[in-house]
């Protein structure tokens, strides 16, 4: 078996993904979706057809990657439901509410026009398994480096299924449990990316006075990147939101799989507020169930859920992980503080609908506008993802862990360290070459004295 050419570093710790066509092409896809395939059912003993859904965004370079996908799919024998071009959560919502096999969704996230990649999801028995650094991508790139791939004689065939956004929409609203909405006036960003697809369907069934910016699907992304993490991409959305004195504004990423939030003042509403509001709707309904936060910033969601009477648990970050932790230990709800929103009711994978019917039926109920709501939700202080380009990371992370070693140190991911009033999360990104570092405190003075503490000790250890 002779090597591929393949970049070893595509494979992440939550999917593949790589520069189009450097990195990533219609040539070395062949042995990629191969290996992806031997993977998936390498172990399967059922008799039944091996149902593959297969997806895509709106990236320039997508279709001729999809097309060459789907060629390779078929002479495997695998059989195929094409769903077209889709966001992240409704080719999650596909896979799990037909009851199919397995999925791959050609897309790059929030990464930049030149990006491509491909995420990869297999049916469980508690949900979806995200195929990630857990779940089985360093098997995927090992196969795929190698040239491994299982022989058939069968013929695959294609079909396509259409009307999925209209049952995505009817899963939300059963979610959220048939709330009575008022009409809101709502702007919303796209970024000319798949987020446009599941806003508009649900405001085609839930009243609204919806203002849309960029809803055109451009994979050159002519506004801006798809990444609401860059707070320079939503500031024309916090100015439009104003001008057009709106009750809130929507952000979603370039796959639509993160979601930011925008009060009627122009103010981003952190993600763990936005955690805490669905977390406290859903305890409402369903006491006592266990609901994950992951660990960059805790303080405000484990308050409001203890104070909802649910049980708090920390994950590592990363949508991977998350989903491997629901599936394995449960739980009804996850928010992970950069827009990611897991839910039980959607196989344990992301979906944004039912977050903005959440966040419209407690204002509904409140009946005040989102930055006072905010303010009733919000225990703590937040610094803000800090992010440091570093060649000794492990040092670093040591250093921290060594001067903070009187308070209660994690090591799930990098090193978290906790004291009574204030925690600090260090850790190295699953997707970039970054040191990341997140502040929280009850007490906003402190945040800040502990930020500037910590960031002075990274810079004076850098390489």
């Amino acid at each position: 078996m002779s090597k591929m050419n393949i970049n070893p570093q595509i494979f992440k710790g939550y999917d593949i993904r790589g520069i189009y066509p450097k990195d990533i092409n219609e040539e070395n896809i062949v042995p990629i979706v191969k290996a992806i395939y031997t993977f998936l059912i390498r172990d399967r003993k059922e008799q039944s057809p091996f149902r593959l859904v297969v997806g895509t965004d709106m990236r320039t370079s997508s279709p001729s990657l999809t097309k060459v996908a789907i060629k390779t799919l078929l002479e495997l024998g695998a059989n195929i439901i094409d769903i077209g071009i889709v966001s992240t959560p409704t080719f999650y919502f596909a896979v799990s509410h037909y009851g199919y096999d397995a999925g791959i969704q050609i897309t790059a996230s929030h990464n930049p026009k030149e990006w491509n990649g491909i995420k990869i999801v297999k049916k469980g028995e508690k949900g979806l398994i995200k195929i990630g650094k857990p779940t089985g991508i360093e098997v995927i790139r090992e196969m795929a480096i190698n040239g491994e791939s299982v022989s058939s004689k069968a013929e695959g065939y294609v079909t396509r299924k259409d009307g999925i956004l209209t049952e995505e929409v009817k899963n939300a609203i059963r979610i959220v449990g048939n709330p009575n909405i008022k009409k809101f006036r709502i702007v919303a960003d796209a970024a000319n990316a798949m987020g446009s697809q599941y806003i508009s369907a649900l405001f085609s069934k839930v009243p609204s006075d919806l203002i849309k910016m960029n809803f055109e699907l451009d994979g050159n992304f002519p506004a801006h990147q798809p990444d609401p993490l860059q707070s320079e991409t939503l500031v024309d959305l916090q100015k439009k939101v104003v001008s057009e004195k709106a009750d809130l504004g929507l952000a979603p990423d370039g796959d639509g799989d993160r979601l930011f939030f925008i009060d009627e003042k122009g103010s981003i509403v952190p993600p763990t507020i936005i955690t805490s509001i669905v977390a406290w709707d859903l305890l409402s309904r369903n006491p006592g169930e266990r609901i994950l936060v992951d660990i960059r910033y805790i303080l405000t969601p484990f308050k409001i859920i203890k104070e909802s009477g649910g049980k708090p648990a920390v994950t590592k970050v990363g949508h991977a992980y998350i989903t491997e932790e629901l599936n394995k230990n449960g739980g009804i709800f996850a928010g992970e503080s950069s827009g990611h929103y897991f839910f039980r009711d959607t196989a344990n994978a992301e979906s944004q609908m039912p977050v903005i019917l959440t966040i419209l039926k407690v204002l509904t109920e409140k009946d005040i506008p989102f930055s006072q709501v905010a303010s009733m939700y919000r225990r703590s202080h937040e610094s803000g993802e800090i992010n440091f380009k570093v060649t000794n990371a492990k040092e670093i992370l040591e250093k921290a862990k060594e001067k903070y070693r009187e308070g209660q140190v994690e090591t799930m991911d990098g090193v978290a360290v906790s004291f009574p009033s204030f925690r600090f999360s260090l850790r190295t990104s699953n997707t970039e070459p970054l040191l990341r570092l997140n502040v929280e405190s009850y007490s906003k003075k402190e945040m800040a004295q502990k930020r500037d503490e910590l960031v002075n000790l990274i810079k004076s250890t850098e390489g």
